[in-house]
């Protein structure tokens, strides 16, 4: 299950992605990936995620800020291994 965070920088990627008209087969080979990684991350089904190194090179890619695929505020969240101590 991807946590809030990791679903929520899917969908700014996806979002972008859209706005410039771009596939994912696309977007997978613009940052030199396999071509349906792009794909395997946006899919509700897959466990594949955005590493830092994708993210970087997303936001390269789509003329952005590495920043506009974040929240401004932390999430929160249960599903969060690292967040089930609190």
């Amino acid at each position: 299950m991807r946590t809030t965070i990791e679903q929520y920088i899917i969908e700014r990627v996806r979002e972008k992605r859209l706005a410039q008209g771009k596939s994912q087969r696309a977007l997978s080979l613009d940052i030199a990936c396999d071509m349906g990684l792009v794909g395997r991350v946006e899919s509700m089904k897959g466990k594949d995620k955005y590493n830092v190194n994708h993210l970087n090179a997303l936001a390269v890619v789509l003329n952005c800020s590495i920043k506009d695929f974040f929240p401004e505020e932390p999430f929160q969240d249960e599903n969060s291994k690292y967040l089930s101590a609190l």
